[in-house]
């Protein structure tokens, strides 16, 4: 991982050597072509914030309210049936759980599973010391400095896919990195499903808007990877949203139904914004989110025992004043990595994190609120980062510039996981030999040998001196990122797709979209 960052980095350098000042150090800004890294393999320790005695007392806690208090299963008579089979108390669509039945079915998930990219070096492990970034989900609206605030389109959605394309430590395409509002609900996502195959050659999530459209998607995923391959391995991942507080209804079901019986991973996620949706507390937001998640999980395992699945969590808190969401705050950070603990217990993947602010611009409020989601996403091990890069306004909003500025974030990020290097090479002690006291490093042999990778270098922040940031034009971060982002755009080629699956998915595609009419809600 450090590798590629360090011969990326060495790259940049050599370019700006042979090409002469500011124009070449523009130019490598603004675009060009880019390695990619590999997804995240932490060096670090994960920092924790409960110990034993918390962490048992959270668990019971959650059982208490997986037994006494119940999990609504919601206008999904299939769902209820399955819960009466394995030994649950069903009264009417509430669902009350023995202690430890849903831990035990638990167990038959992986702990750790590939995601399969259709470019195999693209492939993703999910668990384990890994994380995986991956940008926006859900916004209905984009924004640029350009034309402001507007609904999405297909065009904007196929934007950010190629930006999520482009970016080295975006290792994974995402979902519905905005809602393309100008195609019929019922049929967008056949184009969406469609621009992660296309204008992407990594890992993509599918649709769970309804269990027809999660159909289609593991249809088209059959036609990119064969049907033998998607049913034993796992080639999308899904998101699966409990309706907290403690209810899942019939749309998550039937996709969750789905992608679990088709072997597709799915990541189970509570919605929580604490004081709303969950109590104020800390610990009972925790208590929460661990019962409703592992009931989730648990009925992906009834559906298909050893099928993936994530234990997720999405947690804010509000603003007690306006009902507000808020981001970046103490709360959700604690709650955060204590589920993080949690998933670790359960032995199973864990989603949470990304870099959420409330700003409605990429300004400093929204750099703030990122970094104190993203440094927390990294440090509590979370394994798949979901809204890694754009998200802005609470998640109303798909931001072009924030993409660029979160992914050049999440590259750092990269490095900063990789840990401490202790080679020879990393403990210098030959520089120290060679340069002795009172002298300086500058021209030594290691610094010679090393001065191209040892630092991470942003490609949005500006260093230089007053005079020569004034001369290139005075741009804040948000300004270079408008120019970087438009410049990708311009510069993007489409990764290589064999055209008779090109064929085969727009046939698919033109069948699906003529079987029925147009709907708009």
């Amino acid at each position: 991982m450090s590798d590629v960052a360090d011969e990326q980095g060495g790259r940049e350098r050599r370019g700006r050597r042979s090409g002469g000042g500011a124009d070449a150090r523009r130019a490598k800004r603004q675009g060009g072509s880019v390695e990619q890294f590999s997804y995240i393999r932490r060096t670090l320790k994960e920092f924790e914030v409960l110990d034993e005695e918390g962490l048992s007392l959270i668990e019971n806690n959650a059982e208490i309210v997986l037994e006494e208090i119940g999990i609504d299963f919601r206008d999904d008579a299939e769902a209820l049936a399955m819960w009466k089979d394995a030994g649950a108390d069903v009264k009417g669509e509430r669902v009350h759980f023995p202690k430890g039945l849903c831990r035990e079915l638990i167990k038959t998930a992986p702990a750790q599973f590939t995601q399969h990219a259709r470019n195999p070096q693209r492939s993703v492990e999910i668990g384990g010391k890994n994380t995986v970034f991956v940008p926006v989900y859900g916004p209905p609206f984009v924004r640029d400095l350009d034309e402001g605030r507007r609904y999405a389109t297909i065009e904007d959605f196929r934007n950010f896919v190629k930006l999520a394309y482009l970016a080295p430590a975006m290792h994974h395409s995402g979902g519905t990195v905005c809602e393309p509002v100008d195609i019929p609900v019922n049929k967008r996502h056949l184009d969406m499903v469609y621009s992660h195959v296309r204008y992407s050659d990594k890992p993509f999530m599918g649709s769970v808007t309804a269990p027809e459209r999660a159909e289609d998607t593991v249809a088209m995923a059959k036609l990119v990877f064969g049907d033998d391959f998607v049913d034993t391995n796992c080639v999308v991942i899904n998101l699966i949203n409990a309706n907290s507080p403690m209810v899942f209804d019939e749309t998550m079901l039937g996709a969750l139904k789905v992608y679990a019986r088709a072997g597709q991973a799915t990541v189970v996620s509570p919605f929580i914004l604490a004081g709303a949706m969950s109590a104020v507390t800390v610990a009972g937001t925790l208590t929460q989110i661990l019962a409703e998640a592992m009931a989730g999980m648990a009925f992906s395992q009834l559906c298909r025992p050893g099928a993936p699945v994530v234990f997720g969590t999405f947690a804010s808190s509000i603003s007690m004043q306006s009902g507000a969401p808020t981001f970046g705050t103490p709360e959700p950070a604690l709650v955060l990595y204590g589920a993080a603990q949690l998933a670790r217990r359960l032995g199973v993947p864990f989603r949470s994190g990304g870099s959420l602010c409330g700003s409605k611009m990429p300004d400093a409020q929204a750099a703030h609120e990122s970094t104190n989601t993203l440094v927390p996403t990294v440090m509590a091990g979370v394994n798949f980062a979901l809204h890694s890069a754009g998200w802005l306004e609470g998640g109303l909003v798909s931001s072009y510039e924030k993409f660029i500025i979160d992914a050049d974030q999440c590259a750092m990020l990269q490095k900063f996981a990789a840990g401490i290097d202790l080679s020879e090479n990393g403990q210098a002690l030959d520089a120290m030999r060679e340069v002795g006291p009172g002298s300086h490093f500058l021209g030594c042999a290691h610094t010679q040998a090393n001065f191209e990778s040892a630092f991470f270098r942003s490609t949005v922040t500006d260093n230089n001196s007053f005079e020569q940031w004034e001369a290139e034009g005075g741009q804040d971060t948000a300004q270079r990122a408008n120019t970087i982002f438009k410049q990708q755009l311009r510069d993007y080629q489409a990764p290589d797709l064999d055209p008779g699956i090109d064929d085969a998915l727009t046939a698919f595609i033109a069948q699906k979209k003529d079987s029925m009419p147009d709907a708009f809600t």
